[in-house]
């Protein structure tokens, strides 16, 4: 059976030449200069500019730096569009997470898919916005909120898929900001009581970011596991596992496999965790700078399938 293909970036399913030749110099947001990496859908018009320059509160897009100038002084927005479900004050930053409806708020979801398509090869554009949920991180400081990332999310999956897409913009790159968005969407799966996973196929670097998240994760929880009574060994089964974590059961069993530590005796599976494995971890962990609070979370699932539509 063909994986899914719906997604505020769907899958790429075939070979259009076209769309994958890079067609953007440049693009402008707030203090970024950025280079695209792939081609995305902006207005012809725009195209043939040297520099495409973006409100980096509404995202709107102009041909100039006269129009975004222009457009700033009417622009009533310092920060995304909806509510904010999340904000923490870090030792150097303050982040916040804002949730915003791919219905409500079209425009600037449609212009944020624009934006993220510069750096996702493989996923093509999709315009229909109304089905998804948009999970927009941002940094905050006296000027307003700087959009670093976001990860999308159907309103319903049939497949409960916990993302559609997502992306950590280029400037905010290796600064654990891809994990602390894939830690978020997991974090919501917890609140709606269900097991999440990323819509597949996912690209080469999703997976390892997500495989780096879930052996993190696993590990976490099975070294801090109490022993039973008598100090007899601590035991979890994989379903157990799934269900403290959130991560399907599929998503458990292959990240215990890829770090070798399934065995089978005795007619039973073992996790066994070896002095390399404890020390890997404690260097994973050791870069792991933010983390989600899940007590500055403030929000309630939806029942969208009660909601008609939308």
């Amino acid at each position: 059976m063909a994986p899914s293909t719906s997604g505020s970036l769907s899958i790429n399913n075939h070979d259009d030449a076209i769309t994958r030749i890079k067609n953007i110099e440049m693009i402008e947001m707030g203090r970024h200069r950025i280079k695209p990496w792939y081609f995305s859908p902006y207005p012809s018009e725009l195209v043939d500019e040297p520099c495409i320059f973006l409100c980096e509160f509404c995202l709107k897009y102009c041909k100039s730096r006269t129009c975004l100038k222009s457009h700033n002084r009417k622009c009533l927005f310092k920060y995304p569009p909806g509510n904010e479900v999340y904000r923490k004050k870090y030792s150097s930053q303050t982040l916040s997470f804002f949730e915003i409806d791919g219905r409500k708020n079209k425009s600037y979801s449609q212009n944020l898919c624009l934006l993220a398509k510069c750096f996702l090869d493989h996923k093509t554009l999709y315009y229909d916005t109304d089905p998804f949920l948009f999970y927009v991180l941002t940094e905050n400081d006296d000027h307003g909120f700087h959009i670093v990332g976001y990860f999308s999310k159907e309103k319903e999956s049939s497949e409960d898929y916990n993302v559609a897409c997502i992306l950590t913009l280029p400037p905010y790159q290796r600064k654990g900001y891809g994990k602390l968005l894939i830690e978020f969407s997991y974090e919501l799966s917890k609140a709606e009581l269900k097991a999440g996973s990323p819509e597949k196929p996912l690209s080469d670097l999703g997976l390892l970011s997500y495989r780096s998240y879930w052996s993190e994760t696993i590990l976490e929880l099975l070294i801090n596991l109490k022993p039973g009574e008598n100090h007899e060994k601590p035991q979890i089964t994989i379903s157990e596992v799934a269900e403290s974590t959130s991560i399907k059961r599929d998503d458990v069993v292959s990240t215990l496999q890829s770090l070798n530590l399934i065995n089978y005796y005795k007619g039973q599976y073992i996790i066994n965790l070896t002095e390399e494995t404890l020390n890997n971890f404690e260097k994973m962990n050791e870069k792991r700078k933010i983390r989600i609070d899940p007590k500055e979370l403030k929000w309630t699932p939806k029942d969208w399938s009660k909601r008609g539509k939308w």
